[in-house]
């Protein structure tokens, strides 16, 4: 069994660390990762708890392929109650600090309670203890990882850990790991600060053991690797570009949403995207980007490592950022671009940088500030209460804007609320785009039919990566459906969510399904794990996921009415591109959608569905 059978519990308030074996039949049942992390979690914390109080609990889990020759195994998932949503977070992060920790010898760590003062968790194979992090408060992610690298005197010491904005209580703070690497949404930073918990330090030299059929798991890995290398996508694609090659491509299909999306295509968004990075600049001759960066374990490598122009206004102050740094990515470029209509690609890479070193999602941090710019625009907000001229398209606003959140002054502690408190306590909750209180990312609703009913039902709000309906809407992925066409969506949009979480709870990268289906997973899981794995039961899976998943909101208060859009996407059609005149379909889609889960007109799973699926 690729499970490493144990884990640990944290109580933050008592200071004491313990082992526990891994519950193996939930393990069955839910795979690991996101699966069985959420399965603890809902089974011990009441869902009406304050996110912020000492009785919420947030977990760190692998999945059993996490660590292992599997292609993108390196990934882990924080899981709590998010402060932005109240509703579940779970959020996702690569680079190296998953596969150090399973090969410490665990599973997962639940902390649990709130420390007296703020404290690191350190963990050494089997030793496992809480340390004083009394010299680390106030410092951001890049400064606590080298402090506690030189400490431990230990370079290959992996860190996850909280900037200044998880301590301040931003509630889209986030996790970082590896200096780059994030669970990003959701306000797990949050949470994490709120328990006085700044970092987890992990040196694992056990490695992974326990594989089941190591003979045909190479076979299986082997034939799932040589998938991603001959797909154009996860072989030719993401390599060469990165995400960002999605940028031309959702503009042209006019679904890139602009100005808090008034608009739907970006006059800019050929400045900001790949083409633009890999383009000598004007000012030095050099280009944007340096070269791609794998996370663990990966043959993808659609990381970016950029250098920035030296000369540029907004770096002036930060010499940290002279040199190559993690790049940027299509939802942060588009966030912090065509969101608030900048095109200044020196400023997107700035402001990105300042909300890796210190923790915040650069999702909702830019679709905040793309409100706050609407808002002021409409004169409903001034000058004098943001501390600057905050019109679309200045990118020293966004700079700006970007320093005040991180650091918890002025008007950036209402950004630092997110749209949706920020936009209702100015009397316009309307131009908050959400759902359940969290930030669309880069893909119009509108122009994408399928994708706006992903951001309506999604478990964590507003999000992409629960139901990545682009790959079939847009790519073609693993077949091509029309993005304009509501018709069929429904059952798409389950499908998509149900494999997800699949994959999710595996330990392995979601962008691996550009390439790969529940059958090429099935193989490498069931070599690994149990022979139970066939395609039927991951998709089954899956869907016991998401509907404990949606049990859980229901309990804590979410309705059929938080599966909404904003009235934007609604009543007011898109004005340019193929979408031309078009709003999202939503109100034929829902029933269609609580029919094709099972579920009851009120969204709640039925007792037969439960029944089917052992919740």
């Amino acid at each position: 069994m690729s499970w490493a059978g144990k884990i640990l519990r944290v109580n933050l308030t008592a200071g004491t660390v313990k082992s526990e074996p891994l519950n193996m039949e939930w393990a069955q049942a839910y795979i690991g990762s996101r699966g069985l992390g959420t399965k603890y979690f809902v089974d011990e914390v009441d869902a009406k708890v304050d996110p912020l109080s000492s009785e919420n609990k947030i977990i760190w889990a692998t999945g059993p392929l996490t660590g292992t020759m599997a292609s993108t195994g390196g990934r882990y998932t924080v899981i709590t109650k998010g402060p932005l949503t109240g509703a579940i977070a779970c959020s996702n992060s690569g680079g190296y600090w998953g596969a150090e920790f399973k090969m410490a010898g665990w599973d997962m760590v639940i902390f649990e309670g709130k420390s007296a003062k703020p404290v690191y968790l350190y963990v050494f194979d089997d030793v496992a203890e809480l340390r004083d992090a009394s010299h680390l408060w106030g410092k951001s992610v890049w400064e606590t990882e080298e402090t506690l690298k030189k400490s431990l005197q230990d370079p290959l010491t992996r860190v996850s850990s909280i900037g200044k904005a998880g301590e301040n209580g931003v509630l889209f703070a986030a996790v970082v790991n590896d200096l780059h690497r994030a669970a990003g949404r959701s306000g797990v930073g949050a949470v994490m600060g709120s328990k006085n918990l700044k970092a987890i330090a992990v040196r694992g030299t056990l490695g992974v053991g326990n594989i089941r059929d190591p003979k045909a798991f190479m076979a299986a890995v082997k034939a799932g690797k040589k998938v991603l290398a001959d797909n154009g996508v996860t072989g030719q694609g993401l390599p060469a570009f990165g995400t960002q090659v999605l940028m031309s491509v959702i503009n042209e299909v006019g679904a890139l949403p602009t100005r808090n999306h008034r608009d739907n295509q970006f006059e800019g968004a050929k400045d900001i995207g790949a083409e633009a990075m890999a383009t000598p600049r004007k000012t030095d001759g050099k280009k944007h980007l340096v070269t791609n960066q794998a996370c663990f374990g990966c043959t993808i490598a659609c990381g970016r490592v950029s250098k920035m122009d030296e000369t540029h206004f907004t770096i002036v102050n930060k010499p940290q950022y002279r040199g190559a740094n993690g790049g940027l990515e299509y939802e942060a470029a588009w966030a912090l671009g065509a969101a608030n209509g900048v095109n200044d690609l020196e400023a997107l890479q700035y402001a990105n940088l300042l909300c890796n070193e210190e923790g915040i999602d650069p999702i909702s941090f830019g679709a905040t500030v793309g409100a706050v710019m609407e808002l002021y625009e409409m004169g409903v907000l001034t000058k004098e209460q943001i501390g600057i001229d905050a019109k679309f398209g200045s990118a020293h606003t966004l700079a700006f804007l970007a320093e005040e959140t991180i650091n918890g002054r002025g008007f950036g502690k209402e950004i630092g609320q997110g749209s949706k408190r920020l936009t209702a306590k100015y009397g316009h909750p309307e131009l908050s785009m959400s759902s359940k209180g969290q930030e669309f990312p880069a893909y119009d609703g509108r122009a994408i039919q399928g994708i706006g009913l992903a951001y309506a039902t999604s478990n964590r709000g507003g999000c992409h990566l629960r139901g990545y309906t682009i790959a079939s809407e847009v790519l073609g992925i693993p077949v091509k459906t029309d993005p304009l066409e509501s018709e069929g969506k429904p059952e798409l949009v389950k499908a998509f969510q149900d494999a997800t979480a699949a994959f999710d709870s595996s330990g392995l990268c979601i962008f691996t399904t550009f390439a790969w289906g529940l059958q090429d997973l099935a193989p490498q899981i069931s070599a690994a794990c149990s022979e139970a794995y066939t395609i039927e039961e991951l998709a089954k899976i899956g869907e016991r996921i998401w509907n404990m998943e949606r049990e859980f909101n229901n309990r804590a208060g979410f309705t059929e009415k938080d599966d909404s859009l904003p009235p934007r996407l609604l009543n007011e059609g898109c004005k340019t591109g193929p979408a031309k005149g078009r709003v999202n379909e939503l109100a034929k889609m829902l029933p269609k959608y609580y029919e094709a889960r099972g579920w009851d007109p009120q969204g709640r799973p039925t007792a037969a569905t439960k029944a089917r699926l052992g919740l």
